[in-house]
C-alpha cells in the first residue's frame, strides 16, 4: 500500500571522496524524524497496528456488499480508505528511504523487509476492493457521483481503476499475486544489497558504486578507461546472479501478464502510466528514426573535438578536452538552481527552498547509501524527501534541479490526497525536466564567455540523449529480452548480446563499444524495479522541450506570468488529469507524431549550433 519510489535514471556520479568533499562544501543529510524516530521508534508499531485493525475493519464491513451502497456510503468509504493510503504510506515510504540510507546495515534491512511484508499482508486483505468498485456499473457510478460531491472528487481514481477492469482476476488470483510481491520485492532487495556491497579498486584506491561511476566523467581517459575496466570486472563476478534475477522477475511478469491478458510486455506498464500504446509506439518510433540525426552525429562532432575517428565508450560522457574539471559548491549549486525557478515563478522558488530549510534533501556520498538519485514523494500529510550524490559537477547541479522539480510537483500535488496526488509515470517527470530546463537556460543566458557557452550546450545535449535515446534504447532491450525469456531463460551472453545490439544501434559507429560492455545492462536498477519505466524519461524530455518552446514564445509575448500559472495548474492536478487534458491548456497534443518530433528537433538544434 506504500507510494512508489520515484526515482530518476541511475546516472551515478561521485568522484574521488576527498576532492569532491573539498569543492562540494557542507552537504546536508536529510531528517526523517518527520516520520519516525528511528527503526525501533515505538509508534512504529502502533501506526502498523492501526492499518492492520483498519484494513480488517474494511474487510469486515464492505467485502461482498460495495456494488449495494448508496451514494453517502460510497463517499465514506473511499474517503477512509483515502486515509488507509495515507497510514501505510507514511510507514512503507520510512522504510524505503531509511533502507536507501545504509543498505549495508543489517538492522535497517531487516527492518525494511520485516515493515514491507507486514504492509503486503495487510494489503492483501484489501484485493477485494478494486475488484468491487469496478463492478459497479457505469450508470450506477455516474448516479453516485451526481449525489454525492465526495465521489465526485475520486471520480479520476475511479475511471482509472476502470482502465484496469479488462485485465483483472478472481478474488483469489488477485490474492495470491498480491502475496507474491513480497517474493518479488526479494529479489530486487537481492540486487540492491548486491550493487550496495559492490567496491571497486581504481589506481589504488577503493571506491563505492557510485564513485566509480563518476569516474567515467572525469577529464583524465586513463582514469576513465581504468573505471570502465573496473565496473565490468566487478560486475561480471556476479553476471550469473545478475543475469538469475533478470530471468526469474522477467519470467514472473510473464505469467501475470499472460493471465491478465496483456498482449504485450509494455502493456501492463502503458495501461498504469494512463497512456496508450499508440502513443508510446509513436514516441519510441519517432525517437528510432531521429538515432542518426541526434546520437550518431553528437557523438561524431564530439570525436572530433577529441581529435578522433571515433570515441572509446569510457569517452562517450567525458568533459570535452577544453572543459577543464571545475567544481561547483553546494551553495552556489542550490542558490542556481532556486534563482532560476525563482525567475520562472516565485511560487516555485517559494516551495524548493522548504527543501534546503528543513532538511528534506540527502546530499552526502557515504557508504552503503543508494546511488543516483531520486525523490520520494512520501504520503500527502508529511512531504516529500530528495536524495542526491552530490559531487559538486554541472550535471550534478542539473540532478538538483531535476529532483528538485519532482519535490515542488510532489509537494503542489499534495492537496489532491493519498488515491489522486501521483501522476502516471510518463508526466511525473514534466516537472523535473523542466526545473532542469530552467537551470540550463538561466545558467547559459549569464554566461558571457563563448567557449564556456558551448560547453554547456555540449553538456546538455548529452544529457538530452542520455534521457531520450538512451533511456529508448533501454526500452527496447527490454523488450527483446522480455520477448527472448518467453522461449526460455537467457544466458549472461545472451542477455549481453541483445545489449550490445540495442545499444550500438542507437550510440551510432562513433563510440567504440569493447567487448566487456556486454555486461553493464547488470547495473540498470528500473529494469528489476519498474520493468519498462524508461521510456518515462523520453517521453518527459520531450514534452518539456514543446512545452519550454510554447513558454518561450508566450514569454516574447509578454505572457511568461500566465503561462506559469498554467504550469502550476498542471502541477497541483497530480493524477486527476488525462495527459490530454493536461497539456491542453497549451495548445499540445501527446497523440500526434509531430509533438514528439518538435521534442526532438529542439535537441537536433543545438546539435547544429555545436557544428556551426
Amino acid at each position: 500500500m506504500a507510494r512508489k519510489l520515484a526515482k530518476k535514471s541511475a546516472k551515478l556520479k561521485a568522484p574521488i571522496k576527498k576532492k569532491a568533499a573539498k569543492a562540494s562544501g557542507h552537504l546536508p543529510v536529510w531528517d526523517l524524524r518527520d516520520l519516525y524516530n528511528g527503526v525501533k521508534d515505538a509508534t512504529i508499531t502502533r501506526d502498523l497496528a492501526e492499518v492492520d485493525a483498519l484494513t480488517r475493519e474494511l474487510e469486515k464491513r464492505y467485502r461482498g456488499g460495495i456494488t449495494t451502497l448508496n451514494a453517502e456510503a460510497l463517499g465514506k468509504m473511499l474517503k477512509t480508505y483515502d486515509q488507509l493510503q495515507d497510514k501505510a504510506g507514511k510507514l512503507g515510504s520510512y522504510a524505503q528511504l531509511v533502507y536507501a540510507e545504509n543498505m549495508r546495515d543489517a538492522a535497517v534491512t531487516q527492518f525494511y523487509q520485516n515493515t514491507t511484508e507486514r504492509l503486503n499482508h495487510c494489503a492483501t486483505r484489501l484485493v477485494f476492493f478494486t475488484l468491487e468498485l469496478n463492478a459497479i456499473s457505469e450508470k450506477q457510478l455516474a448516479a453516485h457521483a451526481k449525489t454525492s460531491s465526495v465521489v465526485a472528487h475520486y471520480m479520476p481514481w475511479l475511471k482509472q481503476l476502470r482502465s484496469l477492469k479488462p485485465y483483472q482476476l478472481s478474488d483469489e488470483l488477485e490474492s495470491f499475486i498480491s502475496q507474491q510481491q513480497v517474493v518479488q520485492a526479494s529479489w530486487q532487495r537481492l540486487f540492491d544489497e548486491t550493487i550496495a556491497r559492490q567496491s571497486f579498486k581504481v589506481k589504488g584506491k577503493t571506491l563505492g558504486s557510485a564513485e566509480v561511476f563518476d569516474l567515467m566523467c572525469s577529464p583524465k581517459a586513463p582514469l576513465r578507461k581504468a573505471a570502465a575496466k573496473e565496473i565490468a570486472r566487478v560486475h561480471e563476478e556476479s553476471a550469473p546472479l545478475f543475469a538469475l534475477i533478470t530471468n526469474t522477475l522477467a519470467k514472473a511478469k510473464a505469467i501475470e501478464d499472460d493471465a491478465r491478458g496483456f498482449k504485450l510486455p509494455i502493456s501492463s506498464r502503458n495501461v498504469s502510466n494512463q497512456v496508450e500504446d499508440a502513443v508510446v509506439d509513436a514516441l519510441i518510433d519517432t525517437v528510432k528514426r531521429n538515432y542518426p540525426k541526434l546520437a550518431h552525429r553528437y557523438y561524431r562532432w564530439k570525436a572530433k573535438q577529441f581529435g578522433k575517428k571515433k570515441l572509446d565508450y569510457w569517452d562517450r560522457n567525458a568533459p570535452l578536452p577544453s572543459a577543464g574539471d571545475k567544481r561547483i559548491p553546494w551553495p552556489e549549486a542550490v542558490a542556481t538552481v532556486l534563482d532560476a525557478y525563482e525567475a520562472f515563478s516565485p511560487k516555485l522558488a517559494e516551495v524548493g527552498k522548504v527543501f534546503f530549510d528543513k532538511r528534506w534533501i540527502d546530499a552526502k556520498v557515504s557508504p552503503g547509501k543508494a546511488p543516483g538519485a531520486f525523490a520520494h514523494p512520501v504520503v500527502p500529510s508529511v512531504h516529500p524527501y530528495l536524495l542526491v550524490n552530490y559531487q559538486g559537477k554541472l550535471r550534478d547541479v542539473m540532478t538538483l534541479a531535476h529532483e528538485l522539480g519532482h519535490g515542488v510537483h510532489q509537494v503542489l500535488s499534495a492537496k489532491q490526497g493519498a488515491l489522486m496526488c501521483d501522476t502516471p509515470l510518463t508526466l511525473a517527470e514534466t516537472a523535473s525536466v523542466f526545473g532542469e530546463m530552467l537551470t540550463f537556460q538561466s545558467l547559459v543566458a549569464r554566461e558571457k564567455n563563448a567557449k564556456a557557452r558551448t560547453l554547456m550546450i555540449a553538456a546538455k545535449v548529452e544529457d538530452m540523449l542520455n534521457t531520450v535515446v538512451r533511456q529508448v534504447a533501454f526500452c527496447e532491450f527490454e523488450r527483446l529480452v522480455h520477448h527472448a525469456r518467453k522461449q526460455g531463460e537467457l544466458s549472461v551472453d545472451e542477455i549481453g548480446q541483445l545489449w550490445m545490439k540495442t545499444q550500438s544501434e542507437s550510440l551510432g559507429p562513433a563510440i567504440t563499444l569493447h567487448p566487456e560492455y556486454r555486461i553493464f545492462w547488470s547495473y540498470i536498477p528500473h529494469f528489476i524495479h519498474t520493468p519498462f519505466y524508461v521510456y518515462a524519461y523520453a517521453f518527459g524530455d520531450c514534452l518539456v522541450n514543446a512545452l519550454y518552446q510554447t513558454y518561450t514564445l508566450e514569454k516574447q509575448a509578454g505572457r511568461s506570468v500566465a503561462f506559469s500559472k498554467k504550469y502550476l495548474t498542471m502541477l497541483e492536478a497530480g493524477g486527476t488529469l488525462h495527459h490530454r487534458e493536461l497539456l491542453a491548456p497549451f495548445g499540445l497534443n501527446a497523440s500526434e507524431h509531430g509533438f514528439w518530433q518538435r521534442g526532438l528537433d529542439m535537441i537536433a538544434g543545438m546539435i547544429d549550433q555545436l557544428e556551426r
